[in-house]
């Protein structure tokens, strides 16, 4: 499957639809610190189309935040403008004033052993 980078004028119609709300605490700079090891799917809407991914250590802005089936989704933006959804609990994020708000937890994927 190919996976390609999305533009906000994309999303625009897919955010006007949803609830969304600003990202606690204002400006919150986050880094993707998926503990499969896998990139992280970016999608159009929480548990969504994905439509690009992630590397672990990529750097990304949480500028909202929702709730899908019980699970945490934030909607980041790349430095080019680019948005859309992850998955929350696998993003490290820290505000502006530097209190880290959570930590998803690095953990080897398992060998086949």
């Amino acid at each position: 499957m190919r996976v390609r980078t999305v533009r906000i004028g994309i999303l625009s119609g897919v955010l006007s639809l949803m609830a969304v709300a600003p990202a606690a605490g204002g400006d919150i700079a986050c880094v993707v610190a998926d503990p499969t090891g896998t990139p992280l799917n970016v999608r159009t809407e929480p548990n969504g189309r994905i439509v690009m991914t992630l590397a672990n250590g990529s750097k990304v802005r949480r500028v909202g935040e929702s709730r899908h089936a019980g699970k945490g989704w934030a909607l980041v933006s790349s430095d080019a403008g680019e948005l859309g959804w992850v998955f929350a609990a696998y993003l490290d994020c820290v505000p502006v004033d530097g209190d880290q708000l959570k930590s998803a937890p690095m953990r080897p994927r398992p060998t086949g052993n």
